[in-house]
């Protein structure tokens, strides 16, 4: 404890502990790498703070009490705030958050107050300005005092307004926070280790190096997001909290879809509870709540601290944890031929599913964290879509545990791994492999792909072990009478497969783009690839610079993409397939032209149709399809257990439509029977 220190060792702990402090200020700011917990970082600020209280003398203008934390990056132009972007406090318990109601009722001595509580999003912050309507500038928090320019990255953001709508103020700053959707955040680590890429720790990390980016096209294709709870400078006076959040929506500035007014603090404690109960509805990482006096003419008297204000508070809820048995290390194969080393556990329930298997990313990752076989670990969901082990529990190692050879587990399976310069992860060195051609078939007959009826796993392990097909292209020359000599086959099943692979030869240009596995090319810059290219001659034939100026693909896909088509294996898989009759070339862009102009955004599960059906419905008719609702939206299609988006759109007055109604605009045709586990709608 402190009251046991002297001066002199008062000075080499604090001067220790500023050191540390400010090493885990760049990880976490700059570098966008913390190593340690929020609730770590903030025992380490309280000791500090601790020791500045009783050794005054100890007080240096330069402490990290005194600011914010973080700097601005380099590369971009430093801003000064108009008003200082300070930090909110942050609390672990509820009974800190009475302690906080008391302070603010003795400082308002009597005056009437209520609170709002709001999800508290772990992005990045984030200030935009608007003068006369039209965004000049967005900046990073950055000290606190000084932010960096981001300002061309912030507008790749398809959610921030560039125009401002409805009369607003002639300066108007809003803050908030740029984050990563847990989906897409899953998606870009999947296709970072795909590319040999160290992945993200988490959405946060991902969303701080996305927007230290100096190529705005790499910012473009990541998958940000913004909302929006407070103002900087503002040419107008707003009386309320939450007249200021409806204003914000007046103004098309998008705020959180979810928060509750609260007459006092009890209710603020309860409203907890359902916000906790809610945190995996939301789309973006959500790990509190945020507090904050409603009435805003009240703020200047409760005042501010050096580093936040007295009328906001942040609550944080424990992370969602929890320990179990690391069984074995299984090697996954991607579709690209990355080796992903998989961890088998014990299964344990976790964030209200159960965990069997959790990612361990790649070699490097098992030898920092000291990850071996037989370990009891702590498992946790990152982005709370992927499990992952987040530490050993060194504490119950028993002895019998066993380290991990990646290289040596590749080759018990037959692999001979090989690792490119520059990259993390290995890779199989041959794509004909049968348990790469195996991964490679059954990524080209997926849904998403050229969706093969009836070719699943079992089937593809079947006819590859058979030895029928060595690749996609022998698919179209399968017979009838050789799957009949497989377990399981019989007329009709042999039928209906070579059927469902006669059928695929149809599917639109952007499904094959995306079933040929082209490394970086999902299935959105599959789409813009069928809408950029008239046929498969135009692109195989395109240069990078070519590539680079079409919207979403960039240089590093465009790399790839030439990369792909100049392999004279990759090349003449295309022949074969052409020869077969697969479609390498635009159809009509759409059917008809009825819903011209109208945009749907989908929400919940509907029984006749999968998303990306209902989505090809409404684009084969001229519409589109956005995945946030606006006042813009047209109609919002509602399945069963719709979430915020429902909401969202009766508070905007947007037109709902349930599944019956949905067909009946399509005019009565559903599209084609979902397979099962595909009809989730987001």
């Amino acid at each position: 404890m402190s009251a046991s220190l002297n001066s002199t060792e008062a000075r080499k702990e604090t001067e220790k502990l500023r050191a540390e402090i400010e090493r885990h200020n760049r990880l976490y700011y700059v570098e966008a790498a913390p190593e340690i917990s929020d609730r770590d970082y903030d025992a380490l600020l309280k000791r500090l703070e601790a020791l500045e209280k009783q050794f005054p003398e100890l007080a240096a203008p330069d402490s990290p009490t005194r600011r914010v934390g973080g700097e601005p990056l380099k590369g971009f132009e430093n801003v000064r705030h108009a008003v200082p972007m300070i930090s909110l406090a942050n609390t672990y318990n509820k009974e800190e958050l009475v302690e906080f109601d008391a302070r603010v009722r003795k400082l308002l001595g009597g005056a009437p107050y209520s609170y709002v509580l709001e999800p508290k999003i772990d992005g990045v912050a984030i200030s935009l300005r608007y003068e006369n309507g039209l965004l000049v500038r967005a900046v990073t928090r950055g000290d606190g005092t000084t932010g960096d320019d981001v300002t061309v990255n912030v507008r790749t953001i398809k959610s921030i307004p560039l125009r401002l709508s409805d009369s607003p103020p002639d300066v108007l700053e809003v803050r908030g926070e740029v984050y990563m959707t847990r989906k897409g955040f899953a998606a870009l680590n999947e296709e970072r280790q795909e590319a040999g890429l160290e992945p993200f720790a988490n959405p946060r990390n991902a969303c701080a190096g996305s927007l230290k980016q100096l190529d705005p096209r790499i910012v473009a294709s990541r998958p940000l997001d913004a909302l929006f709870y407070g103002l900087g400078e503002c040419s107008a006076v707003y009386e309320t909290h939450e007249q200021m959040l409806s204003s914000l929506t007046q103004y098309a500035i998008r705020i959180t879809p979810k928060y509750w007014p609260c007459d006092e603090i009890q209710e603020v404690l309860t409203q907890l509870d359902t916000l906790q109960n809610m945190r995996h509805d939301f789309p973006f990482e959500m790990d509190g709540g945020v507090i904050k006096v409603n009435q805003r003419d009240l703020y200047e008297k409760l005042g501010s601290t050096a580093k936040s204000p007295r009328w906001a508070v942040a609550y944080k809820y424990e992370p969602e944890q929890a320990e179990t048995l690391l069984k074995e290390i299984t090697i996954q194969i991607g579709r690209t031929g990355v080796l992903t080393p998989v961890a088998e556990l014990e299964p344990v329930q976790l964030a209200g599913t159960v965990v069997k298997r959790a990612t361990l990313h790649n070699e490097d990752e098992i030898k920092r964290k000291n990850i071996r076989v037989g370990d009891r670990v702590i498992v946790e969901k990152a982005g709370e879509i992927i499990p992952a082990v987040v530490r050993v529990v060194a504490e119950k190692r028993t002895g019998k545990e066993k380290p991990f050879d990646m290289q040596a587990a590749c080759k018990a399976l037959g692999i001979n791994p090989v690792k490119v310069a520059g990259e993390v992860a290995w890779r199989i060195d041959d794509l004909h492999h049968p348990a790469m051609l195996k991964r490679w078939l059954t990524y080209f007959a997926s849904r998403n792909g050229m969706d093969i009826e009836g070719l699943g796993e079992s089937i593809v392990e079947q006819i590859v072990d058979a030895g029928l097909v060595k690749g996609p292209a022998d698919l179209y020359d399968l017979k009838k009478q050789q799957l009949l000599g497989l377990e399981g086959f019989k007329e009709k099943k042999a039928q209906n497969l070579i059927a469902g692979i006669e059928a695929s030869k149809s599917r639109p240009f952007d499904r094959i783009l995306f079933a040929l596995g082209i490394r970086h090319v999902g299935s959105g810059s599959a789409r813009v690839l069928a809408q950029s290219f008239p046929d498969i001659e135009k692109l195989m034939t395109a240069d990078i610079q070519t590539l680079e100026e079409i919207r979403d693909i960039g240089p590093v896909v465009g790399k790839s993409i030439c990369d792909f088509f100049q392999t004279p294996a990759n090349r003449k898989l295309i022949e074969r397939l052409q020869a077969a009759g697969v479609n390498f070339a635009q159809t009509a862009k759409a059917e008809s032209n009825e819903f011209a102009g109208l945009t749907f955004v989908l929400t919940g599960t509907m029984e006749s149709m999968s998303r990306d059906e209902a989505g090809e419905q409404i684009r084969a008719r001229g519409g589109s399809v956005t995945s946030s609702v606006s006042k813009n939206t047209s109609y919002v299609v509602a399945g069963e257990k719709a979430g915020s988006k429902l909401t969202k759109a009766e508070e905007l007055g947007v037109k709902i439509l349930d599944e019956a109604a949905f067909l009946k605009l399509l005019g009565g045709k559903p599209a084609s029977k979902s397979k099962p586990g595909q009809g989730e709608l987001f």
